[in-house]
Parts: structure tokens; sequence; C-alpha cells
């Protein structure tokens, strides 16, 4: 969980997925439903299974199993590009604001391999692998 229970309660939405706080954590569950009532707060649940959470959600998003990094790539890929991004609370108070090294390379077409790989010591040199201008480049 990235914040705590009470901070809850001053949400407009949330977006609960991989566990079942209506259930597992009753008393803590008290502040998204109090979020809903007092705020009109909605309800997101991610999850296989159709919980106690996911009954009193405004959205039930049924996933399959270990389909969660999809799905999230998916939210953030149409948050970017239908510019549904806070970028002030973004650049002020998140680590978005670091821009990755340009040298840095994910892996190309189903090779694994990250940049840096030296192929004869089958080992990394992780000098790309950090933000610009933080040591890295």
């Amino acid at each position: 969980m990235t914040n705590g229970w009470v901070d809850m309660k001053n949400t407009d939405m949330m977006l609960i997925m991989g566990g079942n706080p209506a259930e597992n954590h009753p008393c803590g569950f008290k502040w998204p439903i109090e979020a809903k009532r007092a705020r009109n707060a909605k309800i997101i649940s991610v999850d296989p299974r159709f919980t106690r959470t996911s009954a009193v959600a405004d959205l039930f998003c049924q996933i399959r199993a270990g389909t969660d990094i999809a799905f999230l790539g998916g939210v953030i890929h149409y948050a970017l590009e239908n510019n549904r991004v806070a970028k002030d609370y973004l650049a002020n108070f998140t680590n978005a604001g670091f821009i990755v090294n340009p040298g840095f390379q994910l892996p190309g077409d189903m090779d694994g391999v990250f940049s840096g790989f030296d192929a004869k010591t089958q080992t990394y040199d992780k000098s790309t692998w950090n933000y610009a201008g933080a040591g890295g480049g």
C-alpha cells in the first residue's frame, strides 16, 4: 500500500489491486467507504476474482492472474497518450521528473539483453543504468 488508511478518506479515486481490503482489513476499509460516501470517490477494483471489495467498487476490472503488469502498462499508456497526467504533482512529489540516461537501452526484439552487455565476459557495464545527470551521463 502506498499510503495510509486514513489518507484515503481524502481521495477522489482509488485503484485497489492485488488485495481484498474489504475482507482482509475491514476496520481500515471504512476510510475508502467514507470517501465514497462523503466525497463521491470512485473505487476501481482490479482482481481475477470478484471479491467483497469488488462488490462495493464503481468499476470491477477482472484480469487474468499474472497480467497485472500488462494492465498497469495499459493504464500508463492511456494516461500518457490522453494527457491525463498531473504534471505538477509528478514533477514536484515523485521521481518522474528524472530522465533516464539516454544511453540506457531496453532489450531489443526478444533478445532479453539490456545496454552494456559484454558477450565475451557475459557481464554488464551498468554505467548507463541511471538517471541522466546522476553520475551516469
